[in-house]
């Protein structure tokens, strides 16, 4: 496979090492910041008070969450619902503050930004129960989906291949949703779905170099494991960072372009898809090769009652 004209000749087993104490420190970092400061669960997760306000005319949301925040309220989601006149705002919930309370104040806050120009539609309370069981739901679909795709694995290629796999998946998961507990971002249910792409996307790169592996483990008789894997990594390599930078270029241009609403999801990605390629070149790779992956394992197994070659 030629790489910008040049055909890639990179050693990327002989450093494997040095990527698993990478790996490992990212991992560690990772738990002890959700164990220490947790997640910065949003209102789809811890409930809240939400409000639907009307406006005259059309209304740009930038001056609305500047006034919640100065009110207190910077955690407030704040977007339109229907038309560009109709706003939506959520808030979480607050200790000795009732629900009813925190609606008076932000309508009271929206009247002054916008001279006493405004009509409460709605008001609801969505209690934190809900956001449990979205919660437990979101959790246990990781956990059914990295089964799935572990039983894939295992069925397509070789056991030690589908562990390396689901090693490299749960790599991808814990540091992505680790970043997020080290920035506090809000976690909601756009982001635990950027989580559940990013493990497809994983995947689908890692399927692509294992596809490679066991080709040229048939292929390529004389070498060993670890040249075997070096070969199949530089020949995937284009294919893997093209890949990448495509979607990188997409997930930026949401990040900066599609709005305050979709920043969580895009960077969610972002760190998915950068810490996905990393791992299908390191993680799953060196996983199959500790767990002693051989061209044996990738042989194809003899039909029952096939015709065995002939001696001389």
């Amino acid at each position: 496979m030629q790489f910008f004209g040049k055909a890639t000749r990179i050693d990327f087993m002989g450093k494997r090492w040095l990527a698993v104490g990478l790996s490992a420190i990212l991992i560690a970092g990772s738990i002890a910041a959700l164990a220490m400061r947790g997640l910065n669960l949003g209102l789809d997760f811890t409930g809240g008070t939400l409000l639907e306000v009307a406006y005259p005319e059309n209304v740009d949301l930038p001056p609305i969450r500047r006034a919640l925040a100065e009110a207190g309220y910077d955690d407030a989601v704040v977007q339109h619902f229907g038309t560009p006149r109709e706003v939506l705002v959520r808030v979480a919930p607050r200790e000795d503050v009732t629900s009813a309370e925190i609606a008076d104040e932000i309508l009271k806050v929206l009247a002054e930004a916008a001279g006493g120009r405004v009509e409460m539609r709605r008001q609801e309370f969505v209690g934190p129960q809900i956001g449990e069981e979205l919660r437990d739901d979101g959790g246990l679909a990781m956990i059914i989906a990295l089964g799935f795709i572990l039983l894939y694995v295992m069925i397509r290629f070789e056991y030690r291949l589908a562990l390396g796999a689901v090693a490299a998946l749960v790599h991808d998961v814990i540091i992505t949703v680790g970043a997020f507990a080290v920035f506090q971002w809000s976690f909601d249910l756009t982001v635990l779905a950027a989580v559940l792409a990013v493990i497809g996307y994983s995947l689908n790169d890692t399927i692509v170099v294992f596809d490679r592996i066991r080709e040229n483990f048939r292929k390529l008789r004389k070498g060993t494991p670890v040249e075997v894997v070096n070969v199949s990594l530089n020949q995937t390599l284009s294919r893997t960072l093209m890949t990448s930078l495509t979607t990188l270029l997409v997930l930026v241009a949401m990040f900066f372009l599609g709005g305050e609403m979709i920043h969580s999801f895009a960077i969610a990605l972002i760190i998915g898809v950068l810490v996905g390629t990393y791992s299908s070149i390191y993680v799953a790779s060196t996983a199959a090769l500790a767990l002693g992956v051989t061209r044996a394992n990738l042989m194809p197994v003899p039909k029952e009652g096939a015709e065995q070659p002939r001696g001389p």
